[in-house]
């Protein structure tokens, strides 16, 4: 499998130039090809791929206007236009119904105002030299933060710049499984705001793991950094120099809020065999103004998403309860469904069996039940194999797409 593994860099004054011409370049040669391609498809003429390639890179460099591209490195114009056509395709497979995820809108162009440029470069573009520098094509050697040694040859390096400034060379490298000793436990996990996530497991055992509020902490220093910049003039240094505070704090969050999260998935894979979530539709479920800050704040999509990795990564079986199933709702000891259970309702009792539920407990064993239930309903021999989809009787209500009765509908998986 393919996974990444991301450092610091420390260009020196010349290649922070350097990068900043081929960060431009690559973001010219990506809107080209979104042009050209457009212009084609609105003229009813088919282009291949390697014919965009030579209008915007071959051709490109022998005119006046685009002389300046032969200056960077051609890989990482080759793997620009790539991006192109690859967010030219997304668009319409998921328009055709062959993407999996909500339906993409048109590939938009990059723009130089973005603080969040990045460039793309295979193994013929750079190198990692035996004194630990990273040796970029028509750049130089860079200084690396080697945190810890990579694990295999990389197959391509992405240069980033963050809106703070500082830059970062994320590494494509391909990692072996590593599986661990198998767990007798199954857990069911319920993402929330109070608390980042509710487990249940098969022994009885309830953990629950603690939302530190990453960004609520820092809100009181991000407004007022917010009021400084907002009485900056625009364009100004003063403005930019505002704005990079800024982005320094935001920064601080986003890894914080990581790691956080990359230790408490570690902990919960390692604890158990199979891992049941339930697949919420955070897109929509943020739509809710008074509700987006604290989702966005604990970062559920992450979250899910890490424990999906470090599961595939260590053995561990990782499976996604249809969202439409009445988690909170559904009484984990008769299995009676309410018709209706107000948000700010923690705790609740069951009409048909008297029991004192705790909302976010009761859904989370609730979803351990549903996937042990599906997943037994779909190894059974009656039904088609866990590869290619659920067998026998739906244990969860159906989704909008198999409510139409549309076949090539597939069940939610971790993105």
């Amino acid at each position: 499998m393919q996974r990444r593994y991301r450092y610091r860099i420390e260009p020196t004054p010349a290649q922070q130039q350097m990068l900043c011409r081929v960060f431009g370049c690559a973001r010219v040669v990506f809107n080209d090809a979104l042009r050209v391609r457009n212009e084609a498809y609105q003229a009813g003429i088919k282009l291949s791929d390697s014919e965009i390639q030579r209008l915007v890179i071959t051709q490109a460099k022998k005119t006046t206007q685009r002389a300046w591209l032969a200056e960077v490195p051609s890989v990482a114009l080759v793997q620009s236009v790539n991006d192109a056509r690859r967010a030219w395709r997304n668009f319409f497979d998921s328009h055709r119904g062959n993407r999996r995820g909500r339906p993409l809108g048109r590939p938009k162009v990059k723009s130089k105002k973005d603080h969040r440029q990045s460039f793309r470069l295979t193994r013929n573009g750079f190198g990692v030299r035996a004194s630990g520098r990273l040796a970029l094509a028509k750049v130089g050697t860079v200084q690396v933060r080697w945190s810890r040694d990579l694990p295999s040859e990389p197959s391509s390096v992405t240069i980033i710049r963050e809106p703070d400034g500082h830059y970062y060379a994320s590494f494509v490298v391909d990692v072996s499984a590593a599986p661990l000793p198998v767990a007798a436990a199954e857990a069911g996990v319920d993402v929330g705001i109070s608390r980042l996530a509710t487990v249940a497991t098969t022994d009885g055992v309830r953990t629950d793991i603690p939302n530190p509020k990453h960004l609520a902490r820092r809100l009181r220093k991000l407004r007022r950094l917010e009021r400084a910049k907002s009485r900056r003039q625009k364009g100004s240094l003063n403005r930019d120099k505002a704005r990079r505070k800024l982005a320094v704090v935001h920064g601080k969050v986003a890894r914080a809020r990581r790691d956080y999260h990359h230790k408490e998935a570690l902990a919960l894979v390692r604890d158990n065999q199979v891992i049941y979530v339930e697949d919420l539709h955070i897109v929509g479920i943020v739509q809710n103004r008074r509700l987006a800050r604290a989702i966005s704040d604990a970062g559920w999509g992450q979250f899910v998403r890490i424990i999906g990795e470090k599961a595939e990564l260590y053995g561990r079986t990782f499976y996604s309860v249809s969202r439409w199933l009445a988690s909170s709702k559904t009484c984990s000891t008769c299995t009676h469904c309410l018709d209706e259970l107000a948000l700010e309702a923690r705790q609740w009792t069951c009409p048909v069996c008297r029991t004192v539920h705790d909302r976010d407990y009761n859904a989370a064993k609730v979803i351990l039940a549903a996937g042990r239930a599906e997943r037994l309903n779909a190894s059974h021999e009656s039904g088609r194999d866990r590869a290619s989809g659920f067998g026998g009787a739906p244990v969860s209500p159906p989704t909008k797409r198999e409510a139409r009765g549309d076949e090539s509908g597939s069940t939610p998986t971790a993105a």
